[in-house]
């Protein structure tokens, strides 16, 4: 089906729903524990459920205003956020407070900043909310749970009228360096950015898309569920939390459902290479899988080689990897391997790399290894020297800035900021470019992320990329959990590193000073810098983004307040010294 000549998003789906009726739209599989099966909606049930939440919305005042959706995993957000563009609302998609690991706080920030008119939620946490509705003061806000009438009327709703450069929905970051904010999406970025993932990808309708990304999430929402609505295809898909209680259980269903494309960070990878036992292996067939899709947070050269040569007796094919780049800024995708070719990974000199540039490397020197996020098709993206603003020569290392359809139009009520990241101008009078603050080189064609720019440690002039650092701490002992640990910098009269890292839970009755002293001497002898803070902390202690990057700017925060408890610490006196409740902490290493 042709994706042509539609202006909105909404237009797009009233066109799907019409013309594919009792055809699935998805596929939810519920978690094990409650003994039903899969879930299928139907694009005809789709269209008429949403016209339902549209029509309740537009009879309450929503209709050009945010409307928050807080809901758990599960076919009643699909529907109420398609409900949204019907009314021609802006959905305001948002973690669950009352799942675990979640809060009311962050989501009362949401809630305030958004302006939203009505809460949409289902039946078991309706009323949890309204008495948090309550408690914030936010009595004109409106609160629905969608999965019980009766309410509404789809024979009484009206096509909004909505323009390309109206908000499609409101995507808030998820905050790995700064406080989140809300992306405007409009329809016409959606439909841009929809375009060049298939673009990138090779999707079309007849794909199925696989996932288990919270539906939050910019890459579960777009890639995962507006995806397949844009194609007029499918999608299956599971929680976050069945996907990491039996990651088997994603690769089960690629193979169940033929799932064409699919994927999720790198870190999800990592996780089924741990936990997926030569007994599953047997009942696994990943020969549908077309793109293995790995985005969201550093992508590693080890780990695609050890998925590819462990899941490819099971049809796993090294083309399938599609290593990716991209952000919410940007609606979603910038850039992505060409289809059916394999990933490309790029050996660059430590030493040169810590300079700015893609050095070759150099025998018996440090070499880091860098996965190409693919090309760019739909954007025009620049290298920049963050300071100078001059764009930077192939094959040196600058800030990623990027012009296209797909940029959105800023964060929602933040104009001073949008002037700063949505209208930076490369020296020499060229303006209108996103600041990603992403740090890359272009070499060849191929787009290379190394870092992110708030990020970076400074030692003597040496750039370090703090996710290089922590992929050689968790190498350097069994005890120490991958994908688990935070590196930042500190400062008294000097820098000072500082490694914050998890210990797996089977190892931490283990001797933690040897390991603590191992990872110090790996890192003054692999990066040539005094590593005098090591702090070991239980599993679960290390913040991340919903999309699984490491929250460096939290953690550090956390630490320096004190607020990090170790199961074996050292740190340097001057550092100590720093942490706010210094004096209730002892002066020695403790276990």
């Amino acid at each position: 089906m042709t994706s042509t000549g539609f202006r909105t998003f909404t237009e797009l789906v009233l066109a799907r729903a019409e013309a594919l009726g009792s055809e699935d739209s998805f596929i939810f599989l519920p978690d094990d524990a409650s003994g039903s099966g899969p879930e299928h909606l139907t694009y005809a049930t789709l269209d008429q459920e949403a016209k339902r939440i549209a029509s309740w919305l537009q009879a309450n005042g929503a209709e050009g205003r945010q409307v928050l959706l807080l809901y758990p995993p599960g076919t009643a957000f699909v529907k109420a956020f398609v409900g949204c563009l019907y009314a021609g609302a802006v959905a305001v998609p948002a973690p669950l407070p009352t799942e675990q690991g979640q809060h009311f706080a962050r989501v009362s920030g949401i809630l305030r900043d958004a302006e939203a008119r009505a809460v949409l939620t289902d039946t078991g946490n309706a009323p949890e909310i309204a008495a948090w509705l309550a408690a914030e003061g936010m009595t004109e806000v409106l609160c629905l749970a969608t999965d019980q009438g009766p309410y509404g009327d789809p024979g009484a709703w009206h096509e909004p009228g909505l323009e390309p450069d109206s908000l499609a929905f409101l995507q808030y970051t998820s905050g790995s360096t700064s406080e989140p904010k809300g992306v405007m999406v409009s329809h016409a970025n959606l439909i841009a950015n929809q375009q060049a993932i298939r673009n990138s990808v090779g999707s079309h309708e007849r794909s199925r898309y696989g996932g288990w990304l919270p539906f939050y999430h910019d890459m579960g929402l777009i890639g995962h569920i507006l995806q397949p609505l844009y194609l007029g295809g499918s999608a299956a898909l599971m929680s976050p939390v069945s996907f990491l209680k039996r990651p088997f259980r994603w690769l089960q269903m690629i193979g169940d459902y033929g799932v064409t494309i699919g994927g999720g960070p790198n870190f999800a990878y990592d996780l089924c290479l741990r936990r997926v036992t030569d007994a599953h292996m047997e009942t696994l067939d990943l020969s549908t899988w077309e793109a293995a899709c790995n985005g969201a947070e550093p992508i590693r050269a080890e780990t695609i080689r050890a998925f590819t040569e462990r899941f490819e007796p099971v049809g796993f094919r090294p083309e399938t990897f599609f290593p990716c780049y991209g952000m919410a800024e940007t609606t979603l995708l910038v850039s992505g391997v060409p289809r059916g070719t394999r990933p490309v990974v790029r050996g660059v000199d430590a030493a040169g790399l810590e300079r700015g540039e893609l050095a070759g490397t150099r025998e018996g020197a440090p070499v880091r290894e860098l996965v190409s996020s693919g090309v760019v098709r739909d954007f025009d993206v620049r290298i920049v020297d963050p300071e100078s603003c001059e764009e930077r020569p192939e094959g040196h290392v600058g800030e990623i800035w990027v012009k296209g359809d797909s940029v959105a139009r800023g964060y929602w009520k933040r104009p001073l900021t949008n002037k700063e990241i949505f209208d930076a101008e490369i020296t020499g009078g060229n303006a209108g470019w996103l600041r990603t603050g992403d740090l890359g080189a272009f070499e060849g064609g191929e787009l290379y992320v190394t870092g992110r720019l708030k990020e970076i440690i400074i030692f003597a002039g040496r750039n370090l990329y703090p996710q290089d650092i922590e992929r050689a701490v968790q190498s350097s002992d069994k005890a120490l959990g991958a994908g688990s640990g935070s590196v930042f910098a500190v400062d008294t009269d000097r820098e000072h590193l500082v490694v914050l890292q998890e210990v797996r839970t089977s190892a931490v009755s283990t001797d933690l000073r040897t390991v603590a002293t191992g990872v110090q001497r790996l890192i003054g002898m692999e990066f040539n810098v005094p590593a005098g803070n090591v702090v070991l902390v239980r599993p679960g202690t290390i913040k991340k983004t919903t999309s699984g990057k490491i929250q460096r700017t939290a953690m550090r925060k956390l630490f320096l307040e004190g607020a990090i408890t170790p199961l074996y610490e050292v740190l340097e006196p001057a550092v100590r010294e720093l942490v706010s409740d210094a004096t209730d902490r002892p002066l020695e290493p403790v276990v």
